[in-house]
């Protein structure tokens, strides 16, 4: 019983972290205010806070985005790809903005490719990902190895605890019986 309900808790704890990562991981583009190539949107900024600009577009088109009002530099290439699927498209990291100050800011973007989409979402966060699924793999794994020790213990003490009932009576280990097993003396 209490195996069982230890393997239920550790592996529920695994699946909790498991859908709460990829939760977030959707969550991530705003894809509710996306809007085409060549259209602008205001998007809200935070001073500090990275925010990335991803792209739904067919094939591999050259991608330019503008924000005028913010700061050479405050728009970078990120160092790695991020691709997240979502329904039917699919969304690749192209830039990165760290705005120099907190302010509502007017994003414009264009591709080679008319079809192109963009939005703007949260920086991808692949350590905090990794993260999360180590700890449901170990929770998993946690879960299957103490459900297997308990099981094994309770059965190794139960198997002692049967053969000590099954032994029969006899003399105690040390000396002489105190009183004849079958008896007084005549």
């Amino acid at each position: 019983m209490v195996a069982a309900l230890l393997g239920l808790v550790l592996a529920g704890i695994g699946v909790a972290l498991v859908v709460v990562t990829v939760k977030d991981t959707l969550n991530s583009v705003d894809t509710d205010r996306s809007f085409a190539s060549g259209q602008s949107r205001t998007f809200s900024f935070v001073q500090g806070k990275t925010k990335a600009i991803y792209v739904s577009q067919s094939g591999k088109g050259r991608v330019v985005c503008r924000i005028p009002e913010m700061p050479s530099g405050a728009m970078t290439q990120p160092g790695s790809t991020f691709r997240i699927t979502l329904g039917s498209r699919t969304w690749d990291r192209a830039l990165e903005v760290k705005p120099g100050s907190s302010g509502d800011y007017t994003l414009t973007c264009t591709s080679e490719l008319p079809s192109a989409e963009f939005a703007l979402g949260d920086k991808p966060r692949v350590g905090s990902m990794v993260g999360s699924i180590t700890g449901a793999v170990g929770c998993f794994l946690a879960a299957a190895a103490s459900t297997v020790a308990i099981c094994v213990v309770t059965a190794v003490r139960r198997g002692r605890h049967r053969r000590r009932l099954a032994a029969p009576l006899g003399p105690p280990p040390y000396g002489a019986a105190p009183w004849p097993p079958y008896g007084q003396p005549r």
